[in-house]
């Protein structure tokens, strides 16, 4: 695994294996990237189920203005840490729950990644939650992976919404409605 482009470019990412964590691939990290190409330089990001941290320190890379790391396992917690070792940028590292997170930040954000869980409802959740607790920037981005054929409800009125599969995985790019 490694950042894809920008100014760390090329820089080796380390992984860890549990059975709940699955790191995005560079392959669909480059198709999402193709999405949100010119929506990352000076962008407020939330990477929320951050695993190893490989979505948001790409942000980093490509000129994000701040990114925050969110993850409740202290082992993904540990390999973000390891992972911006000689990375320069605004960013904070978060080890909390999801939810509890989204009910008690105040930040708002143009960029969210979601990559929870396949088997759970995480990403509804999560999803509901930055919505009614007015965490979106008008226009703002939410990437949301998850297994291929789960439904996946989403508010018709709040956001445009376009998927695409990759293999096993969709990729579903909400946009917040102006």
């Amino acid at each position: 695994m490694r950042i894809v482009s920008g100014k760390y470019r090329g820089k080796k990412l380390k992984e860890f294996n549990l059975d709940s964590t699955r790191p995005t691939t560079d392959r669909v990290k480059e198709s999402i990237f193709n999405l949100i190409q010119f929506d990352v330089a000076g962008a407020v990001v939330l990477d929320l189920f951050a695993g190893t941290g490989a979505l948001g320190i790409e942000t980093i890379s490509r000129g994000a203005e701040k990114v925050v790391l969110v993850d409740n396992n202290k082992q993904a917690i540990n390999i973000i840490n390891q992972n911006l070792t000689g990375i320069e940028g605004c960013y904070e590292v978060v080890f909390q729950e999801y939810a509890s997170y989204l009910k008690t930040t105040k930040e708002k954000f143009n960029i969210v990644f979601l990559d929870p869980p396949y088997a759970t409802d995480y990403g509804a959740d999560a999803i509901n939650l930055l919505v009614n607790n007015n965490l979106l920037k008008n226009g703002a981005i939410i990437i949301f992976e998850t297994a291929y054929g789960k439904e996946f409800n989403y508010n018709e009125q709040v956001f445009d919404v376009t998927s695409k599969k990759y293999g096993t995985v969709s990729v579903y790019k909400l946009i917040k409605k102006v």
